[in-house]
């Protein structure tokens, strides 16, 4: 009899204990709602989401319960409370602004979403308060604003750009669309100023190896271009005027929308750019230093929910671009002295299916992506003769390029619930295949490229303060390369499996600090890069590269450590990072003009297998915001990249007079120092100050001075490339508001005045920022607040 009145009375508590209580309330930041906030129960992996206003609703067990905010753009709160003395009232959560970026959720360090202070590995996050800040029109012109990254112009006639990494040139770099692999070497030529960044939702950058994740090429690390979501019913429209020194027009008009049901299972959001840039001419010698371009770019994302587990998402951008380089751009191309023409035509798209299990354990995607370009190109003209050689030479310097690239793959992850250990394992499979045929040179490329790759990793979390993850990825790559320019002939057949190892570790003692420590290999097979679809301008006639006959595959190992301290005093916000390097390069690439001229007079240079070689350095970032009314963040890099033994760079035929060997130790175009600051002010409640700029150090540029492509070595002065911005915000009415703005580019116009001139200039020496003083305003418009 008193078991049963001791279950009687059990019994109800242990309902009530069951018994779910509904919890209302809203989040806000400066008194305006926050939209699809994520807040879960910590413990738990029950959770839920605000609505576009900011509210929320949420049922919860009696008793104690932690609840974890999450938004973009905000930083993350944490809140416990009682759940019964919450049950009538409207729980009100106010969420401060994320001014340095901390709280972000990347993808790019585990393949996986995780919040930016757990990755294993360090993340920069570029995201469009800081592409608005700087002006930026495209890809290119954002990524210099983080340690260790620097985009450079290579080319005065057709301003190819590439990115560095630590040190490496572009060719190191793995650029990612929506995390997927098929941005080819072609595209690298020219497409970073092809990708608007009005389409983008960030920028993901991490240093250092990332060939066990995403394969070859990834010997530098990984830039992540991640496309706009569809988050909420939104529109806006965007025109911008630029003056390049006060007197060249750069035009440009974006348009975005996005559209999202109702129960937030499907939506759409659409983009498109359209630019329109005249040449630019900076000595007056008749010859551009900047090309006459034009770009039109329109995309969409979509996705779909068919139930609470799964979701489809398709993307699609389609690019077309013409820019043109040289002289006397009003007539054709070959009736000019030089020009360097191309007309792009790029699609880019992919689809990924993914689902998890109701707990979110277990999550699995497939995808595949995929890019075509189609290049018209012209690189020649008649180099300054008017010989009937020169006009048959100029007339067939046209030239066609076929490039595809496709990805098919799959990835599982395991989230292991006794102690939040993350097993991700998958598979790719990439196919590139590139042809550039330019007739009148006989040059021709026949590129195919196929790797099956498998990759497994394993972050394991002993406890709270330490993280290891280790993993590895084994490629089977196939390379089978035909290369010929004139008379001379090269193939590249490998067949070769490869093991990329990596091991990352991180330890976090407390809160606010974080030591970071790893080691990644990498690999490039032999096969034609970025640098080598471009052809250069040297003495009036084009110069070209070509695979050396028995080219190795080039190995990498990759060192990194780092301490990370980030505090929040209140509002104050700090952040402070130190991260040393050491990359070792076996049997680096290393492109040797040859001395030698090819029948029709054009210049040769040759790709070869260095010694060995190897860059070092660090790397520092200081991050301060007092408030939304302040922040301020600077970046600097120091470092070294020097060959093992001393690297020809000029071979000479030894036929020709007072001409000898050049040879040097240190890579070239290679400053010691560079740098950046990003500062922002809130002048009054709507009005704001954006302060930016970049450091570059004195480098070494070598200059072709001769017909045979002797070089004489340069230094290069150091720049400081200097931005100011002014915009004011302004509401209309509740769904419609807009922003004026304007500003400087290059205030104090620091850029090189060495430039070689006419007919017969070396294209390539360029160095130093990539416009002059550019003068600039806009309009936007739209229904969001964060205009």
């Amino acid at each position: 009899m008193k078991i049963l009145k001791l279950l009687l009375f059990i019994f109800p508590m242990i309902l009530q204990a069951q018994q779910e209580i509904e919890i209302n309330g809203k989040i806000t930041s400066d008194s305006r709602g926050v939209a699809f906030a994520n807040i879960s129960v910590v413990g738990k992996t029950q959770g839920t989401s605000s609505d576009k206003n900011g509210f929320f609703s949420i049922d919860l067990s009696a008793g104690k319960q932690t609840l974890k905010i999450q938004a973009i753009g905000y930083r993350t709160e944490t809140i416990s409370f009682i759940v019964e003395e919450e049950q009538n009232k409207a729980l009100n959560i106010t969420l401060s602004e994320d001014q340095l970026g901390l709280d972000q959720i990347v993808v790019s360090a585990t393949r996986n979403r995780v919040n930016i202070k757990e990755a294993p590995v360090i993340v920069n996050v570029l995201s469009p308060k800081l592409f608005n800040a700087t002006q930026s029109i495209s890809v290119a012109e954002s990524l210099n604003y983080q340690p260790g990254v620097r985009v450079e112009t290579n080319c005065q006639n057709c301003g190819f750009t590439q990115v560095r990494l630590n040190g490496l040139d572009g060719s190191y770099t793995q650029v990612l669309i929506n995390s997927r692999a098929v941005f080819s070497a072609l595209n690298s030529v020219y497409g970073l100023e092809q990708i608007p960044t009005s389409i983008l939702d960030r920028i993901e950058v991490v240093r250092s190896g990332g060939s066990a994740l995403y394969g070859s090429n990834a010997i530098a690390g990984t830039v992540n271009i991640i496309t706009k979501d569809p988050v909420l019913n939104s529109w806006q429209v965007s025109s911008n005027l630029g003056l390049i020194e006060g007197k060249t027009p750069d035009r440009t008009l974006n348009l975005n929308a996005s559209v999202v049901s109702e129960d937030l299972n499907s939506g759409i959001t659409v983009f498109g750019m359209k630019r329109d840039r005249d040449s630019y001419d900076a000595n007056g010698d008749g010859f551009s230093e900047l090309t006459e371009l034009t770009n039109t770019s329109l995309g969409a994302k979509a996705f779909l929910k068919p139930n609470e587990n799964s979701k489809i998402t398709l993307d699609l951008t389609a690019l077309e671009e013409y820019r043109r380089g040289g002289d006397r751009l009003d007539l054709a191309p070959h009736l000019t002295d030089i020009t360097e023409e191309l007309d792009h035509n790029t699609v880019i798209g992919g689809i990924t299916y993914e689902f998890h299990n109701k707990d979110l354990r277990n999550n699995f995607s497939v995808y595949t992506s995929g890019q075509h370009t189609d290049r018209k190109s012209f690189y020649g003209g008649l180099g300054g003769g008017r010989t009937r050689q020169d006009s048959i030479s100029a007339a067939n310097a046209y030239g066609n390029t076929d490039d595809l690239a496709l990805l098919f793959g799959g990835q599982f992850t395991r989230n292991f619930k006794s102690n939040d250990d993350i097993l991700t394992v998958g598979t790719e499979y990439n196919l590139s295949n590139t042809e550039d045929n330019i007739p009148g040179y006989n040059r021709y490329i026949d590129q195919k490229v196929n790797s099956v790759g498998a990759f497994a990793q394993y972050e394991w979390k002993p406890s709270e303060k330490f993280t290891a993850l280790i993993g590895g990825r084994l490629d089977y790559v196939d390379v089978d390369g035909s290369y010929s320019i004139q008379n001379i002939s090269r193939n590249s057949q490998i067949d070769q499996t490869v093991v990329s190892p990596r091991l990352t570790l991180r330890y976090k003692p407390s809160d606010d600090w974080q030591f970071r420590g790893g080691y990644a290999r990498g690999f490039r097979a032999p096969q034609a890069f970025n640098e080598d679809l471009h052809v250069s301008s040297v003495g009036g006639e084009p110069q070209f590269v070509i695979l050396s006959n028995d080219l190795e595959t080039e190995y990498s190992n990759a060192y990194t450590a780092s301490v990370n301290y980030s505090k929040n005093f209140n509002k104050l916000q700090t952040n402070f990072l130190l991260e040393g390097f050491y990359t070792d390069l076996e049997n680096p690439f290393t492109t040797i003009s040859t001395g030698a001229s090819l029948p029709n007079g054009s210049i040769l240079e040759e790709v070869r297998n260095g010694s060995g070689a190897y860059v070092s350095g660090m790397n520092v970032e200081i991050g301060i915001s007092p408030s939304s009314k302040f922040s301020f963040q600077m970046g600097g890099t120091l470092q070294n990249s020097k060959y093992k033994e001393d690297q020809v760079l000029f071979e000479s035929d030894g036929n020709t007079q007072n001409e000898n060997d050049i040879v040097i130790s240190e890579f070239v175009r290679n400053p010691n120092v560079y740098g950046y600051l990003n500062t922002n002010i809130a002048l009054f409640e709507e009005t704001s100050l954006d302060l930016t700029g970049t450091y570059t150090g004195p480098m070494t540029v070598p200059l072709v001075v001769s017909d045979s492509g002797f070089l004489q070595l340069n230094e290069s002065d150091s720049f400081y490339d200097i931005n100011l911005k002014l915009s004011h915000h302004i509401d209309i009415t509740e769904n419609f508001q807009m922003n004026v703005y304007g500003g400087v580019q290059n205030i104090f116009n620091a850029y090189q005045d060495d430039f070689d001139t006419g007919a017969t200039r070396d294209s390539d020496y360029v160095y130093g920022p990539a416009q002059p003083r550019t003068f600039y305003f806009g309009i936007k418009f739209g229904n969001l607040h964060n205009l």
